[in-house]
């Protein structure tokens, strides 16, 4: 597992995502998988969130992330309790020429599945996961 506070700063989401494809690939899920490839846009877009819609001045927010069987999971959490952002049944679409609003629109798309849980002290966390793929199973070969 892999439990990082970072800055609430672009510095500190950039931070994130590199620190999370470095944990995957010491998992043996290499940079340019499919798995990879989607655990780095959702801790992206969930890390650039916390950092302009949960800041609290002073407080940083947290990257976890896990292996699973089967799957990883990936956890933002920062200590704003009052913008708390829609679950997956609620996310819209933005208008098409919106400069902003397609970050969860993104992680609904590259996670298998997610949800906004509410953390005690006042903040709340975004937990997102994406299935490992099954492994190949090598063909029988028969013998004369």
């Amino acid at each position: 597992m892999l439990t990082q506070r970072l800055s609430p700063t672009p510095r500190g989401a950039r931070l994130a995502r590199h620190l999370a494809l470095a944990q995957l690939d010491a998992w043996g899920i290499p940079h340019g998988t499919d798995t990879a490839d989607a655990v780095a846009g959702i801790v992206a877009e969930l890390a650039a969130n916390a950092v302009i819609h949960g800041r609290v001045p002073g407080r940083d927010f947290e990257l976890r992330l896990s292996l699973l069987p089967g799957r990883v999971r990936v956890e933002v959490t920062d200590t704003r309790a009052e913008r708390r952002p829609p679950g997956p049944r609620d996310v819209c679409a933005p208008a098409p020429l919106a400069d902003t609003g397609r970050g969860l629109v993104l992680v609904d798309a590259l996670a298998d599945r997610w949800d906004v849980v509410d953390r005690d002290p006042p903040g709340k966390t975004v937990r997102a996961e994406v299935d490992l793929p099954l492994p190949r199973r090598k063909p029988n070969t028969l013998r004369a």
